[in-house]
């Protein structure tokens, strides 16, 4: 379904603004659509988790933030939002890197795209997207949630630094860097609205076990021992599940359970 304008949808484009998500923040127009979409060439104060900046070059990737206003859902299940936009990515991403040139691009000529907890899209193991929800309540439900989303495209270089006192992440890559070519950020752009839509309708109606289920199948490291590290220090474990609410659950190797909330453990 191509981008429009309609009573259900609504899009904004910018050029520089602070950040897609302030904007939305403060937008309060007489009538608002079921979704709003804003999207930007740039923003001088992008941000990802826990205020983690997120740095795009003007002009070279995908900056924007939907607004939709899921009071169907219960306060306890704001994650299902954050599963349908992660999952919107990573299948839109898929598509285009399967469309590419199996001559160009890393050995495999469709590399894995998946999801690592809580929500950003891998491909392979660097970093190609990442999504930062605020969500605001009405009593036991969602009143309105601000999903903003970064996403490599055409940046050919980037100069993240690493973390403290953790390893030094693989640099993140692009759709440029993985297919040796440019790619036109609307169509990228169309892809992902459009396979949030589906999932959307999904949550209105009713089916978010579907969505949690398609999750679990496209998680980083899904398979395996790996290796993690927490406030008591590194570990290894595997990845049982992921519960509705968002907490992972991890099965370490004397094959405790441990429980975790976002930013409680990090992958090492």
């Amino acid at each position: 379904m191509p981008l429009d304008n309609s009573p259900f949808f609504q899009m904004i484009e910018l050029g520089t603004t602070g950040s897609t998500n302030d904007f939305l923040r403060d937008y309060r127009p007489p009538r608002q659509p079921e979704m709003t979409l804003v999207s930007a060439d740039y923003q001088t104060a992008g941000r990802g988790q826990t205020g983690n900046s997120w740095e795009a070059a003007p002009g070279q990737n995908l900056l924007f933030s939907i607004l939709v206003h899921p009071n169907f859902l219960h306060a306890d299940s704001v994650f299902a939002i954050s599963e349908a936009m992660a999952l919107a990515i990573r299948e839109a991403l898929e598509v285009q890197l399967a469309g590419a040139p199996p001559t160009v691009g890393t050995a495999a000529a469709s590399p894995a795209v998946s999801v690592k907890w809580p929500n950003d899209i891998y491909v392979g193991g660097s970093k190609i997207a990442g999504i930062l929800i605020e969500n605001e309540f009405c009593g036991t439900h969602l009143a309105r949630s601000i999903i903003g989303c970064g996403i490599n495209v055409n940046q050919s270089a980037f100069a993240f630094p690493a973390l403290p006192a953790t390893p030094t992440p693989a640099p993140p890559t692009s759709l440029a860097l993985l297919t040796g070519s440019t790619h036109e950020r609307s169509l990228v752009l169309d892809a992902v609205v459009t396979a949030f839509r589906r999932r959307y309708a999904l949550l209105q109606g009713g089916r978010k076990g579907e969505l949690h289920a398609e999750y679990h199948r496209h998680l980083y490291r899904r398979e395996g021992m790996h290796p993690f590290v927490d406030a008591q220090g590194p570990f290894r474990a595997s990845i049982s599940h992921v519960e509705p609410s968002g907490h992972i659950v991890l099965s370490d190797e004397d094959h405790r359970l441990r429980r975790y909330m976002f930013k409680q453990v990090a992958f090492a």
